[in-house]
């Protein structure tokens, strides 16, 4: 640029607002909304309904982990059942949970201490009251992504990759999750972050995670990417735990996958290839239920599980006076 040059003109008009998914109703006057972006797509994979713009780049965050197990197994280790389901979870920190976890790291001559998770409480609070209430405090190892981290930290022994540096973006195993991730969207990576357990994090559109988690269930028996679908199918419990609607949803409906992430990310594939996904964009978790139960009824689920997941109240004292609700 010359200094006669004027410089680039900057847009003063404001980027639109995403649509609102739920709406926050106390005693009969809405006092809030939660915005966000939204797709379906129908058993044959094509796109069925969008709301805002689930073409846009998220970090899906923990709904990104069945593409993470996967790539372990690519990498060569052999899981499957409990181990497998654990290994794509965010679980809650139940004693069947972190018993696991130790298990795992015992196989592959780890501990505890080899685990590079923050350390956090569980993520249930009904667990997190027990845990601090025995004198307990904050490990590594009650953090909801151990699983994961057990066995990303086993595949790199198997492998004789370098333990010490295995949630670096340029390690060998982050860069195949990386791929299979890419592969399962059938779009390319938009940008690599840091997620909160400290792994690398991969950016895709929603349309692709949808696609992704479809791919999962309709893959070819005995592929990496089926035997997670089936592992985390036949052992929800693993995936999240007794009191959450991952679990509820995956013990409920038959073949159904689904696997939420933080700041509000929810994917789900039913057996059949119909499939979700959705981000509230302010990440109140508070609003994942309602949305995702809307959602399933529009793809035409129709179990009592579904209400279940919806219900959402508000507290006035302790009165139930309203609701958090779908608005689409």
């Amino acid at each position: 640029m010359t200094s006669t040059d004027a410089p680039p003109a900057i847009s003063t008009v404001p980027a639109p607002a995403p649509p609102v998914l739920a709406e926050v109703v106390r005693s009969g006057f809405t006092e809030g909304h939660h915005r966000g972006s939204l797709v379906l797509l129908a058993a044959d994979g094509s796109v069925e309904r969008t709301i805002g713009d689930p073409a846009a780049p998220v970090f899906p965050r923990s709904s990104n982990k069945p593409m993470q197990a996967a790539a372990i197994l690519r990498a060569g280790l052999d899981l499957s059942g409990e181990r497998l389901a654990l290994a794509a979870a965010s679980h809650s920190g139940e004693p069947f949970h972190l018993d696991l976890v130790r298990k795992m790291l015992a196989e592959h001559g780890l501990t505890t201490a080899d685990l590079q998770t923050p350390p956090d409480l569980p993520l249930d609070p009904v667990e997190a009251e027990t845990y601090l209430a025995g004198g307990n405090v904050r490990e590594r190892i009650t953090m909801n992504c151990s699983g994961k981290h057990a066995a990303m930290l086993a595949v790199c022994v198997r492998n004789g990759w370098d333990t010490a540096t295995y949630l670096d973006p340029a390690h060998p195993l982050q860069r195949l999750v990386g791929q299979v991730v890419a592969e399962a969207a059938g779009e390319p990576v938009a940008a690599v972050g840091t997620d909160g357990c400290g792994a690398p994090l991969m950016a895709i559109g929603l349309t692709g995670l949808a696609r992704a988690f479809r791919s999962f269930v309709l893959a070819e028996p005995g592929s990496a990417e089926r035997r997670v679908a089936d592992a985390m199918r036949a052992h929800p419990e693993y995936v999240a735990g007794t009191r959450r609607p991952d679990t509820w949803l995956m013990s409920e409906v038959p073949g159904a996958l689904s696997k939420m992430g933080a700041e509000a990310v929810q994917a789900v594939a039913l057996a059949d290839g119909r499939a979700l996904a959705f981000k509230i964009d302010d990440g109140a978790t508070r609003a994942l239920g309602p949305v995702l139960a809307r959602a399933l009824e529009l793809l035409g689920v129709d179990a009592p599980v579904v209400a279940r997941i919806g219900r959402s109240p508000l507290l006035g004292g302790a009165a139930e006076v309203g609701e958090i609700r779908a608005t689409f």
